[in-house]
């Protein structure tokens, strides 16, 4: 039975990266975006929400069974959060309505191309586990 549940967390582990990596993607379009309309009066900027969503599902919880960790329950929901494009109405704007800062974005840009490669990297190890334990 042990190993069952492992292949099924090995399943939503590996599902759980994808959708990492796919709000790294859109986050890094949505930067993209940001940095292209810094001079547009009235735009204002965007990011992504994702791994805070998973940290509330899946961080810890005095109240959780089982000293803390997930329940099957919790994967499970973990595995339906999707990235959320949000719309900062709370940073300072230009006098142009403009709350764009572009030093910030290129920060987030490769602040976000790091956590994308790490993402990758860590899919590569899992695999690489995966095939050596499949070959022997």
């Amino acid at each position: 039975m042990e190993g069952v549940r492992r292949v099924n967390l090995d399943g939503v582990v590996f599902q759980l990266l994808q959708n990492g990596l796919n709000a790294a993607q859109l986050r890094q379009q949505v930067y993209a975006n940001n940095i292209a309309n810094v001079d547009t009066p009235g735009f204002q900027r965007q990011d992504v929400v994702f791994e805070d969503l998973l940290q509330y599902l899946l961080g810890p919880d005095p109240g959780r069974e089982g000293a803390g960790s997930p329940s099957a329950a919790d994967w499970t929901a973990a595995l339906r959060v999707s990235p959320q494009v949000v719309t900062d109405r709370v940073s300072v704007e230009d006098n142009n309505g403009n709350n764009v800062d572009i030093d910030a974005e290129m920060a987030k840009l490769a602040q976000n191309q790091i956590r994308y490669n790490t993402l990758v990297e860590d899919v590569r190890m899992r695999l690489d586990r995966l095939k050596t334990a499949i070959e022997g």
